[in-house]
């Protein structure tokens, strides 16, 4: 029987890339994906993040690659994608897994926020199914707490969004993209790293340069901590799709 994968993304703004990645390398290997979104209609990614518009120069470093530009075009044709469920009709008990991909324009905030996925976010890690999150995603999973109060991240090793790498992307095109690189005042990296048990369970890995790719995995970055697996930005996103899929056995 195909393991099931729920991926839910917001209304729009989500990152092409960390969500088509991984949906591939799932879908290539037999694996049956859901999507969901607020109200069921189709997700809008944030096509910035898909053809560089606005960037400049700069697109060819923090815009989508080839990989990810063909990926989401696949992902945006296939019927899971065009007929997402409703975030509240989830039900955890249904699915093998759990991914979260990220995004940082404000469209990501609905998502961010919503106390519907942070129950459900919650549900995945009391069964202890696989739960990926990468980029802001994992801000998503950090802010779900447990019985103690405590969130779901505490006592475990993660990596996300780096500081470095987000007010880099901020102070590059600031001057007229304003707080487009900016979800909130604090940073990813802070939020998360609040929430841990110490301040250290919170990796950065190498310095990220080059996007990782089907042949050269050894670019990406992950964390793995039991049924938990966290990466930082769309040039992990190779990696990250590849591990989770080993993590459904």
């Amino acid at each position: 029987m195909a393991k099931r994968v729920l991926i839910p993304i917001p209304s729009f703004d989500f990152d092409p890339t960390e969500s088509a990645i991984p949906w591939k390398i799932l879908n290539k290997a037999g694996v049956e994906i859901t999507f969901a979104t607020p109200n069921g209609s189709i997700g809008q990614c944030d096509y910035r993040m898909l053809h560089g518009k606005g960037l400049g120069p700069l697109s060819i470093l923090l815009a989508a690659d080839r990989t990810g530009r063909e990926a989401f075009a696949e992902m945006s044709v296939a019927t899971e994608f065009k007929e997402p469920i409703k975030w509240s009709d989830i039900n955890p008990v249904n699915f093998d897994g759990l991914i979260l991909p990220g995004g940082h324009a404000k469209g990501m905030i609905e998502y961010l926020e919503s106390t519907i996925l942070q129950k459900c976010v919650s549900k995945f890690f009391e069964l202890e199914k696989p739960v990926g999150a990468i980029c802001h995603g994992v801000v998503l999973a950090s802010r779900n707490q447990k019985s103690d109060n405590r969130s779901v991240l505490y006592g475990r090793k993660t990596t996300a969004l780096m500081a470095s790498q987000e007010l880099s992307a901020w102070l590059l095109t600031c001057a007229w993209l304003g707080n487009y690189y900016r979800t909130y005042p604090k940073t990813v990296e802070a939020e998360v790293k609040s929430t841990l048990a110490y301040v250290n369970d919170f990796i950065k890995g190498p310095l990220a340069l080059f996007r990782d790719s089907p042949e050269n995995l050894s670019r990406g970055f992950v964390v793995r901590d039991r049924n938990y697996l966290s990466a930082r930005w769309p040039g992990d996103a190779h990696l990250f799709g590849t591990t989770f899929l080993e993590m459904l056995g």
